[in-house]
């Protein structure tokens, strides 16, 4: 089995990267993608985890396999109001050039962070940008972490009640970044040599027309894939996005979104239970990157 949308605490799960190798290992996983949210930080460590566990198979007398650790991120982008994610996966996460892009990603964060702790300031809440990043060192910071941090500090009883009340899309002090948009996230991909996949559609809640014609504009500009199999479809919605990827002739890819204790009860590979992404998925990924 595989797993191709998995999160670190280096984005806001809440497993480090090589905590989530030893967990594919146990799993038994042949590969995973680590897609954490507009950064790159968490590969280099999980490829030298993985690395390092393949190595010690040499030793081992039981029948484990090897562990591929697919290079990927998942961009937050904006089509008319709505955040839709794309997923970059194989991408060349070293390039200079894209290293340079994702770091004004990183920095259109920061500038949204200070002005949301700020905001949040005005009801009394002890909260500041640089509380933040000591409580979760080496994270880029988004909005759970700031529900995190607002119900470990007592100021709500639930991370749903920190949403609802202070940081929601539609909460007094939640205030959006600049995004980029989907086609230019696919561009930033293709640059990099990736797959640029259209992530979990049906969390979109559009409606059957707006969600082709999203799937027809990011064909045409070059998307490769969607996720057909994830945590929370229903088997009709897995239906639908399969006969979407037919129709539009794109591949489709399949993961748990796993962010360790941050969603409870969603555990890697096998979401809530029933999710299953099987190896022929991958084998199709690759061949289509062979051909280019």
């Amino acid at each position: 089995m595989i797993d191709l949308h998995v999160h670190s605490n280096k984005s806001d799960g809440s497993l480090s990267p090589t905590q989530l190798v030893e967990l594919a290992a146990e799993k038994k996983l042949s590969a995973f993608a680590l897609t954490d949210h507009d950064t790159t930080d968490g590969l280099d460590e999980a490829m030298e985890a993985a690395a390092r566990y393949n190595a010690s198979l040499a030793h081992d007398a039981g029948n484990k396999s090897p562990l591929e650790v697919i290079p990927g991120i998942e961009f937050s982008t904006e089509y008319q109001g709505k955040d839709v994610h794309i997923l970059g996966l194989f991408i060349d996460y070293q390039s200079p050039v894209f290293k340079e892009k994702i770091q004004a990603f990183v920095d259109s964060r920061i500038l949204r962070n200070e002005k949301m702790c700020k905001s949040l300031s005005t009801e009394g809440i002890d909260i500041t940008y640089e509380k933040l990043l000591a409580e979760y060192p080496c994270a880029v910071i988004t909005r759970s972490h700031y529900a995190r941090y607002l119900h470990e500090h007592g100021y709500v009883s639930s991370v749903r009640e920190a949403f609802d009340r202070y940081i929601g899309d539609h909460a007094k002090h939640y205030i959006p970044r600049e995004k980029i948009t989907p086609v230019q996230a696919i561009e930033l991909i293709k640059e990099v040599h990736g797959l640029a996949v259209l992530a979990h559609p049906v969390l979109y809640r559009m409606s059957d027309a707006n969600l082709e014609t999203l799937v027809a504009l990011l064909k045409e500009n070059g998307l490769d894939g969607i996720e057909a199999i994830y945590s929370t479809y229903t088997a009709g919605e897995e239906r639908q996005i399969r006969a979407l990827a037919k129709k539009y002739d794109l591949l489709i890819t399949g993961g748990s979104d796993f962010h360790g204790a941050v969603k409870p009860g969603l555990e890697m590979a096998t979401g809530y239970g029933k999710l299953a992404v099987p190896e022929d998925i991958l084998v199709k990924l690759k061949e289509a990157l062979k051909a280019g």
